[in-house]
């Protein structure tokens, strides 16, 4: 095989998809590969799929079509969640050579021999059952901010969802690997890891092959806090239920965990989360915020939530709205309920019409835009420390402090990756923060 070969990654939906994307590549280039970005002309494309929304399923096709126009002899690669769940289906994709299912994408160049075009894609992927052991990964090289997978799979039984069936059984990293992956990191010069996993939350279960909870999320929390060099560490989804008081509690005194959450919902209505055999109720969320925000008045606190679930009737629409408008938090993330194959929900009476879950999710949009501005206004004034991106949007360097205000100022390419003491000052006709240097950096003039 020549040396020089080229790979592109382009990845779908989320953080752990990111960390998993970038821990594949470094495989490719340990074995002289050259990764070169998406849109360029590359031999081989790797795409990591998701099956979260139905719109991601749909936006494979695009991606494929995008790659083939850069090289259309180029060697086609699906990987990921939707590769697990519906493999023959991405094989009978025009221009797709090979499907690797979840247990086989860590060994994606073993299984590739020759890169001639297939006439149908071949197909590798597990029973789900077999995917009962730990493949550790992280980002690098994509942000300035490191996404550290601790976890994977899921034990929960929610019945939209298909990410147990994608990713198999909970199981978790050993905290000495997490450490030494935390550790890796801080010595690249990242300023910031993001822990991601599917249910990070359960952390522990697994890390040792079996069901007992050898360590707990908040021991990895603890020993985190602990690793040299790391000066921001963001904790990403957490479910309510397991977002204990005593982490919420050391995060508000650490030095490096930040003061931002981001905790799944799904509904405001307690009937709803018992169809969708969610492990609360309206309840213990309400309690998770207000513990935040008593021990952190100024904490960012973003929420999931579903729209359109099977038995969603307008009352059951307006108490999610009304528990949201009346809730102190920043912002959400809105998805649009599809119907998944092979779960509880596709089976359910009183399906939602399409139409009224487009309004209903527009309406909650809305909603989002109006909690991140009461947010951003609530935070003028208020120093804080921004970690620089590394892109220039339009003239303009954005970052996001630690509370993730997003902010901007003039762009200068020595501010990327470098954090600052900043005064918030106001709110852009974009929406986007600006501010005062606190202490003028030496290189700003």
């Amino acid at each position: 095989m020549p040396i020089q070969q080229k790979v592109a990654f382009y990845t779908l939906g989320c953080k752990l998809n990111f960390s998993e994307t970038s821990t594949i590549a470094r495989g490719f280039q340990d074995k002289g590969f050259t990764r070169v970005d998406f849109s360029e002309k590359a031999d081989i494309y790797v795409i990591n799929t998701c099956s979260v929304t139905d719109n991601a399923d749909k936006r494979f096709k695009t991606i494929v079509k995008s790659a083939l126009k850069q090289n259309d002899q180029a060697f086609l690669i699906a990987i990921g969640c939707y590769a697990q769940l519906k493999p023959e289906e991405l094989a009978k994709v025009d221009g797709v050579d090979l499907v690797l299912g979840a247990t086989e994408k860590f060994n994606v160049t073993d299984y590739i021999n020759d890169l001639s075009k297939n006439d149908k894609g071949e197909v590798h992927s597990c029973e789900i059952s077999d995917a009962n052991f730990y493949e550790g990964s992280y980002s690098i090289g994509d942000r300035t901010r490191a996404f550290l997978k601790v976890q994977d799979g899921c034990d929960y039984k929610c019945t939209y969802c298909t990410i147990p069936l994608a990713r198999g059984i909970s199981r978790s990293d050993t905290l000495e690997n997490v450490l030494q992956n935390a550790k890796e990191i801080s010595e690249r010069g990242i300023k910031e890891i993001v822990l991601t996993g599917v249910n990070i939350g359960d952390y522990g279960k697994g890390e040792f092959g079996n069901k007992k909870h050898e360590h707990t999320f908040f021991e990895l929390v603890q020993a985190l806090e602990d690793v040299v060099g790391i000066h921001r560490l963001r904790i990403s989804s957490i479910e309510p239920n397991l977002l204990k008081d005593k982490t919420i509690d050391f995060v508000a005194n650490s030095k490096t965990f930040v003061p931002h959450f981001h905790i799944p919902l799904q509904s405001g209505s307690d009937d709803l989360l018992k169809r969708m055999k969610r492990r609360y109720l309206s309840n213990t969320y309400t309690n998770r915020v207000r513990q935040i925000k008593e021990t952190m008045p100024n904490a960012c606190i973003g929420v999931d939530v579903i729209v359109g679930f099977p038995g969603e009737t307008d009352a059951h629409f307006l108490e999610t709205y009304n528990y949201l408008n009346e809730l102190d938090i920043s912002y959400l993330h809105v998805f649009t309920y599809s119907e998944r194959p092979n779960t509880e929900a596709v089976l359910m009476d009183q399906v939602v019409p399409k139409n009224v879950r487009h309004k209903r999710s527009k309406m909650l949009r809305g909603l989002s835009v109006k909690k991140r501005r009461a947010f951003y206004e609530s935070q003028l004034g208020n120093d804080l420390i921004v970690l620089f991106e590394n892109e220039n949007k339009e003239g303009y360097i954005h970052g996001f402090t630690e509370n993730y205000v997003k902010v901007k100022t003039p762009w200068n390419p020595e501010l990327v990756n470098t954090l600052h003491p900043i005064k918030l000052r106001e709110i852009d006709e974009d929406g986007i923060v600006k501010f005062d240097f606190v202490k003028q950096p030496d290189f700003v003039a």
